[in-house]
């Protein structure tokens, strides 16, 4: 059997990302029940220098679509951070998920070897394909995954693993 780029990013990721969605309709509920401001999840942090949760979500999607954007050699889509709301970070997901989706396997053949350069205003950063995927892209995309998970999980809401892996309890 042989493994892809396109089959360690695009399906896991989707996968992960619906997932995120799913987590995302329990906390609304559980803010609804407690009858809470969905908006102190939204602002939530493990730690005062930590991104809140709305942000975590917000570097997940891009890490999603940047890292296969990056490997398929295309432009990555500019998502502005306007999000305020549970729903506005499902709309952003759903993006995410229909961007991810529409990169064919074809546009990932090769890309463990492409150079990825990525460009700040300041400096840049270059990596072979595959250092940029194993190195960068899916460690900082399941990284804030992980983040957003235990933030909601800190706040009480009732997720487990299986929530995370496949947005089913």
């Amino acid at each position: 059997m042989t493994l892809s780029v396109y089959d360690v990013t695009v399906p896991p990721m989707v996968i992960r990302l619906k997932a995120l969605s799913a987590i995302l309709d329990k906390a609304t509920a559980y803010a609804e029940q407690k009858k809470f401001d969905p908006k102190a999840l939204l602002e939530a942090r493990l730690f005062p220098n930590m991104f809140p949760l709305l942000k975590q979500i917000q570097v997940a999607c891009d890490m999603a679509k940047g890292g296969v954007a990056r490997l398929a050699a295309v432009d990555v889509p500019k998502f502005e951070d306007t999000e305020s709301t549970f729903a506005d970070l499902k709309a952003r997901i759903a993006k995410t998920i229909d961007f991810i989706e529409s990169v064919q396997p074809a546009q990932l053949l090769n890309a463990e070897s492409r150079t990825v350069t990525m460009t700040f205003p300041s400096s840049s950063l270059s990596f072979k394909g595959v250092d940029f995927l194993n190195d960068f892209a899916l460690p900082n995309f399941y990284f804030h995954l992980s983040m957003s998970y235990a933030l909601l999980r800190q706040a009480g809401l009732d997720v487990g693993k299986r929530d995370f892996l496949t947005g089913q309890a």
